[in-house]
């Protein structure tokens, strides 16, 4: 299979581009240039900006691709490309374009009602948003799917997690918090609902669908499973093999923090829980929760990453973790009144 990889630098798309030249495809991946990676051998390297169509048609050429896969979309609300003259650029020139969005996609006003299924309202914020964009590439290649058959397949994870993840505010902080014994800071009880899965789930999913005539024009929630806050921690606790120490944060002290210092998943705007009735129909995940970040532990380990005291931060999400300010917020919950 021929393959190109719209981004292919970073975690679900360093994944991917593995687990295809692993398959025996022959791989292109496009992006700027400006992430340094190593690509595996025998990948080929373009160079464009999305966000500038004649930079796209020089590096792509007349090239026809069997899948396009997509996980470079958040460039382009920073940039303010056009989705339409990306999409005028790949008709008939591929077999399935798989398109990564995001839970995000959906109408944030839907925060509390569970579960989420594909036919649901979705982001109506506009292209200045992450989630404005991805409903906004998502209404634009569907229109074209139902005009003239563009081959999309549109797949929706919720929050990604596993080895190479570059968003430094989930796992890896929370294995450091528990290696090291670290009071743990948890919002609104520990109640918020999150759906988790594993970034090679969702890597096995995009190959499997792009080969599936029936996902084609379709919206396909991809996740593994929904758990609260206090269950997360708790389930990362096991599998370190500690006793967790939670905090819970009063929402009187809450109020008053302004930097962060748990999780954004654990925040209330991300309570939400996805349906995957329609995905299951295509491949099941092969991880659980806990069979999931077992397995990304022992990655976590192989880092030498348990005694880091330096926070690491990504150029692009900006995620990061402050173990000092943490530590002021639980002293402010243990003081006494």
């Amino acid at each position: 299979m021929r393959s190109l990889v719209l981004g292919g630098s970073v975690f679900v798309g360093k994944r991917l581009v593995a687990a295809l030249v692993d398959g025996g495809h022959e791989v292109s991946v496009l992006n700027r240039g400006l992430t340094p990676t190593t690509l595996p051998a025998g990948v080929h390297h373009l160079v464009a900006d999305r966000t500038d169509i004649e930079s796209m048609r020089t590096a792509l050429g007349t090239t026809q691709w069997d899948a396009v896969f997509d996980v470079s979309g958040f460039v382009m609300a920073a940039g303010g490309g056009d989705i339409h003259h990306l999409l005028d650029l790949f008709h008939d020139r591929v077999g399935t374009y798989v398109y990564v969005s995001s839970i995000m996609a959906y109408d944030q006003s839907l925060i509390g009602m569970f579960p989420w299924t594909e036919d649901m309202p979705s982001n109506t914020d506009g292209a200045t948003s992450y989630g404005g964009f991805k409903a906004m590439s998502e209404r634009a290649m569907l229109q074209r799917h139902t005009m003239d058959g563009f081959p999309v397949v549109i797949v929706r994870p919720a929050a990604i997690y596993g080895p190479d993840n570059n968003i430094y505010d989930m796992e890896t902080p929370m294995f450091l918090r528990l290696l090291q014994h670290r009071s743990i800071l948890l919002p609104h009880g520990g109640l918020v609902v999150g759906s988790y899965g594993h970034v090679d789930d969702l890597v096995a999913f995009m190959q499997i669908a792009c080969k599936s005539p029936s996902a084609r024009g379709e919206i396909l929630n991809v996740t593994t499973s929904a758990v609260s806050a206090r269950r997360y921690v708790t389930t990362l606790a096991e599998i370190v093999g500690v006793e967790p120490n939670i905090v819970d944060v009063p929402d009187d002290v809450l109020k008053s923090v302004t930097m962060p210092v748990f999780s954004h998943l654990f925040g209330i705007r991300h309570h939400a829980e996805l349906s995957t009735a329609k995905a299951d129909t295509v491949l099941r995940p092969q991880h659980s929760f806990r069979s999931g970040h077992e397995m990304t532990y022992e990655w976590f380990l192989s880092q030498g990453w348990a005694d880091r005291s330096q926070p690491l931060i990504d150029p692009v999400w900006r995620a990061t973790w402050d173990f000092d300010a943490e530590s002021l917020v639980a002293s402010r919950v243990a003081a006494p009144l």
